[in-house]
């Protein structure tokens, strides 16, 4: 699976990735808005990807994806994830900092949510985020998804819940 778009390449992660978790997952946005996953080390972001990541394209035929520019600057991740206690995958997007605010999220995003209808034939996505996540509210809003409640996973706190 590979997805080009006008600016971008979004393809399945390799355990050759675990740089890019790494440095993707403790960047500021992704431990203020996601959480800490506790990725103190490459090592540490390689076991992530083979146990969460890589398996998901198997087990659920999507998951999260890299997303790089066309000259192979590697920007951040986006993707479909099936949480256990949800009927539908949720969209998910994660950017580096200095990629924020350049529609690369969105552009990225639109492209899965179309290969998942049409490639996949999954058709219902949601999404959610922390209230105060204005920026992941709008980009969802503009994915085509409206607010119809809200969703906890495990013990964190309440999220906004999106849905198509």
């Amino acid at each position: 699976m590979k997805i080009e778009t006008d600016r971008l390449i979004i393809r399945k992660y390799t355990r050759d990735d675990a740089h890019f978790i790494y440095k993707l997952m403790n960047s500021e946005g992704w431990l203020k808005n996601i959480g800490n996953r506790n990725i103190n080390s490459i090592q540490d972001a390689e076991t992530y990807l083979l146990k969460n990541y890589i398996p998901s394209y198997k087990n659920q035929g999507f998951g999260p994806y890299l997303v790089t520019l066309k000259d192979g600057s590697e920007i951040g991740s986006s993707g479909l994830y099936q949480r256990e206690n949800l009927d539908h995958p949720d969209i998910g997007f994660a950017f580096l900092p200095e990629y924020f605010n350049k529609g690369y999220a969105f552009e990225a995003a639109h492209a899965i949510m179309k290969y998942a209808s049409e490639d996949l034939g999954v058709h219902k996505i949601v999404g959610f985020t922390l209230p105060e996540n204005a920026s992941s509210i709008k980009l969802l809003k503009k994915l085509g998804l409206s607010e119809v409640g809200t969703y906890s996973y495990g013990d964190d706190e309440e999220l906004l819940l999106f849905s198509n």
